[in-house]
């Protein structure tokens, strides 16, 4: 024998009702099916009741709608020759419920037992239409064996009466008996009570638990329990097994699966619970029993409950003191308040307590008064109440298996900047509880369910900034590498941002990088401000702002982000090799708080110079001296240049090639190898700046002033002397390297000669080249060397920075 329990949604419509009565009819057992009022409807009776007690007449109207949404269903589901009958039943019943709203409309009262006279016609209602649609069915009235007793103010079970009148009642079992959920009645008056909201499903418990049913059916809208709340991980997925103390943690912290008080009776009995989808009725679902076989994950699902309220019991009156607690949850419970977290200093001069926010004024004012003689004296504080928070657990009977769980969890959101403001674990470690921001709930969520591997795939939320050369490049290669990511590393590179010089687009769920061009231009116009509230206000998890701007207004947001745990990749040169203290105050930050600031690509476009640099010194190697051809741009330019190609046009090659910035000026002025050079000396340990490097350039400082197309005018000027120049070279067989060169802090750059003995000598086309010297490689220094500029290889670059934060 099996007990089917359906919820609303279960019986809220045509479709749902046809495949309810599919599932009970295909049972090769007996069956107690167990319903719920249609979807919604106790909360219509309940507004109901509010409007008639208020004096309002538009309760009439709300009575009609639900006369009109029982018939309704009654004729859309039950045979011709059936409904008449049924429609009388449910017209009886709905006259008797509009007498009562009458009656509290009259007197302008709503009692407790009235409001819970009111709520039973929904169930009352379903089941008449159910019991009519099911053919051999039986319907019994659940309040002449469902029995509760008054405490605190409250209806609750009288298990042992309730399980001898379960037995009693079905000592003759027919194939289908048809109950209503949720209704009871008072043991003593035979007044209608209820089980709570969500009752249904502890009538279903209750009754499978005192006839020891083979199984519990939960047929409910979703597939069984998530690893978490699907609206807010649209990675969750369904768990097949969980044990019973598993399922009730889900069920205590939000999982609203099934109600709570479900998992004892059966579980006492032993008898297993399937949480299984009425729209989906070949699904699996979820089982729940006592003992889960190759069960090798330590954390099942992660659960929340919003509206959280922590108060605070404090006092030096309380450190020793025997029976302060006792006080705290005696006076609560005797109010009929209930607390689901707990955590007290080991000093014992604070208890901080969990409630729902709306028992959080009754329960301060009940503790105030409690120890109102110890507040009086200053023995003790008045209680501290703070609001706005949400509580999360992380569940899991596996967790006492596995060290490090609270480890790996307190890190993960630390690295993300979540405060966790007050935790909880019990000595069975299978539920680690703890309370944060309410604005902080889901990116929690989201970046512990991806922590934790409880998400099919890792997820990376970038914000492109930059959409020209190598920003267009970057996003291209993300689109092209994105479903391989996704095969074979479990990693989903998600574009939530892109901005342009004048517009933003952003996406929780992700941009779509085959049209973003189209979306861009038909967003909203986007500036600086805009960027840094977007991003920030997202909040979302894993979240990495990549720069592929020269902008100084963009490097000026990354102190934002980094403070807001925003990891940041730069091919924006500007915040390295800008003012030393908020370059090194960006690196302290991203150490601290946990995130990366990464700008490999400020160097060598692709090459590992930066990261061996910093290898090396983290491996406790100290950088004497640095030689390198830092410009793609220039080393074209000079490789280049022959009789027959002037110097005026191997610089016009570079920019068409898109070797040189937009601006060529900046290349050929040095300012942008003088940046580099100050890059790779700070990450050397060196403190410097651009004004302290010294330059030997090769382009007279007129050429700088005035406009870019008075620039490309007088360029040629310089032609004929730059041949005489280069024709001598030849003849001595060397050739020109614009070098840059740190020797101990001290820093310079300059146009060099340099012949065939040189390493330097043979550098191709647009490659760099660095020679690092060092305590280990002193007397031969290491030699890094390749392709040092274009969009592809600088892209490429900035993309490993961020597949490096995935790593981590």
């Amino acid at each position: 024998m099996k007990v089917l329990k359906f919820g609303g949604t279960s019986v809220g419509s045509v479709e749902s009702i046809l495949s309810l009565k599919h599932i009970v009819e295909r049972c090769d057992s007996k069956v107690v099916v167990v319903v719920s009022a249609l979807g919604g409807i106790t909360d219509k009776l309940i507004a109901t009741s509010k409007l008639a007690v208020d004096g309002n007449g538009t309760y009439i109207e709300e009575i009609e709608a639900i006369k009109k949404r029982h018939h309704n269903m009654a004729e859309a589901v039950i045979p011709t020759e059936k409904r008449p009958q049924l429609l009388t039943e449910l017209d009886t019943m709905l006259e008797e419920l509009r007498s009562i709203y009458y009656g509290v409309f009259l007197i302008r009262d709503l009692s407790p037992k009235t409001l819970a006279a009111i709520v039973s016609y929904g169930e009352r209602l379903s089941s008449r239409i159910v019991a009519a649609l099911i053919d051999n069915t039986r319907l019994y009235d659940s309040r002449e064996f469902i029995k509760t007793r008054h405490k605190h103010g409250k209806h609750i079970l009288d298990s042992e009466l309730t399980a001898k009148l379960v037995k009693d009642t079905f000592s003759k079992m027919p194939q289908i008996a048809l109950v209503p959920g949720f209704i009871s009645s008072d043991k003593h008056s035979g007044e209608t009570t209820n089980l709570g909201r969500g009752g249904s499903d502890y009538t279903a418990a209750i009754i499978a638990a005192a006839l020891d049913a083979e199984a519990l059916e939960i047929w409910t809208d979703v597939n069984g329990f998530m690893t978490a709340d699907p609206r807010v991980i649209p990675a969750a997925y369904t768990i097949n097994e969980l044990s019973y103390v598993e399922a009730m943690e889900l069920c205590n912290f939000g999982a609203k699966v099934i109600y709570p008080p479900t998992i004892y009776p059966v579980c006492i009995k032993n008898i297993p619970i399937r949480v299984k989808n009425t729209f989906n009725p070949d699904n699996p679902g979820t089982v729940i029993k006592n003992k889960i076989d190759n069960d090798r994950k330590p954390i099942k699902g992660i659960s929340s409950i919003g509206g959280t309220t922590l108060i605070t019991v404090t006092g030096l009156s309380m450190v020793g003191v025997i029976g302060v607690n006792r006080r705290i949850f005696t006076a609560l419970a005797d109010n009929g308040i209930s607390v689901f977290m707990v955590s007290q200093a080991s000093s014992e001069n604070s208890t901080s307590i969990g409630v729902r926010d709306e028992d959080a004024s009754e329960a301060v004012n009940v503790l105030n008064a409690e120890f109102a003689k110890e507040i009086e004296t200053g023995a003790m504080f008045p209680m501290h109440a703070e609001s706005g928070l949400a509580t999360i657990a992380i569940v899991g009977e596996n967790m006492k298996h596995t060290p490090g769980i609270a480890g790996k969890l307190f890190g993960t959101l630390g690295r993300s900047g979540i405060s966790v403001i007050a935790c909880a674990q019990g000595a069975s470690e299978t539920n680690i509880s703890f309370v944060i921001g309410s604005q902080y709930l889901r990116k929690s969520l989201n970046v512990l369910h991806d922590s934790f591997f409880l998400s099919e795939y890792k997820v990376l939320n970038l914000f492109i900034c930059g959409v020209g050369t190598v920003g267009g490049n970057l996003i291209e290669q993300i689109r092209s590498q994105y479903d391989e990511l996704m095969k074979k590393r479990r990693l989903k590179l998600n574009v939530v941002g892109i901005a342009s010089s004048h517009k933003a687009i952003f996406s929780r769920e992700g941009i779509n990088l085959a049209n973003y061009r189209e979306e861009l231009e038909k967003s909203s116009p986007g500036d600086t401000n805009r960027l840094r509230n977007e991003i920030i206000g997202m909040n979302i998890f894993n979240s990495v702002f990549v720069d592929c701007t020269a902008s100084s207004e963009v490097a000026a947001l990354y102190q934002d982000f980094l403070d807001h745990n925003i990891s940041v990749v730069a091919a924006n040169k500007v915040a390295a090799s800008g003012d030393y203290d908020s370059y090194a105050r960006l690196k302290e930050t991203s150490l601290r708080r946990g995130v990366k600031f990464l700008f490999e690509t400020n160097v060598g476009a692709g090459l590992p110079i930066i990261g061996t640099i910093n290898d090396l010194r983290n491996s406790g190697d100290k950088i004497l001296k640095i030689e390198a051809v830092l410009s793609g741009t220039l080393n074209f330019i000079f490789n280049e240049i022959s009789a027959s190609v002037p110097f005026s046009e191997t610089v016009r090659r570079a920019k068409e090639l898109g070797y040189s910035e937009p601006d060529p000026r900046i290349d050929l002025s040095g300012k942008d190898v003088v940046r580099k050079l100050v890059i790779l000396t700070r990450e050397a340990g060196y403190k410097t700046g651009q004004e302290d490097v010294m330059k030997n350039l090769f382009v007279p400082d007129e050429f700088f002033k005035g406009t870019i197309d008075e620039f490309w005018k007088r360029l040629p000027e310089l032609d004929k002397d730059f041949e005489k120049k280069r024709a001598v070279l030849e003849k001595e067989n060397k050739r020109w390297r614009f070098v840059a060169e740190m020797e101990h802090g001290a820093t310079r750059v300059s146009l060099k000669e340099v012949d065939r003995s040189h390493p330097f000598y043979g550098l191709e086309g647009s490659n760099n080249i660095v020679l690092l010297t060092t305590e280990r490689y002193r007397e031969y220094p290491m030699l890094i060397q390749g392709y040092g500029a274009g969009a592809g290889v600088t892209a490429a670059g900035v993309f490993a920075n961020i597949m490096s934060i995935a790593n981590i």
